[in-house]
């Protein structure tokens, strides 16, 4: 599949923050924090799909 280079930087921006998330979360394991950052990145991973799928419907270029 062949995409844009906007869609690579939505993707890119989304994993980076998904990364920073599960990064806190593994750290401050058990604490409040680490449990708010778990459930942040898995929202994230959602709001990501929604997003890259949205770009694809409308993109000429992806789609």
């Amino acid at each position: 599949m062949r995409t844009c280079r906007r869609f690579e930087r939505i993707k890119s921006g989304f994993e980076r923050d998904i990364r920073f998330l599960l990064n806190h979360a593994e750290r401050h394991q058990g604490s409040t924090s680490g449990k708010v950052s778990q459930t942040s990145a898995l929202g994230a991973r959602q709001r990501m799909a929604k997003a890259l799928s949205r770009h694809f419907q409308h993109c000429r270029e992806c789609g």
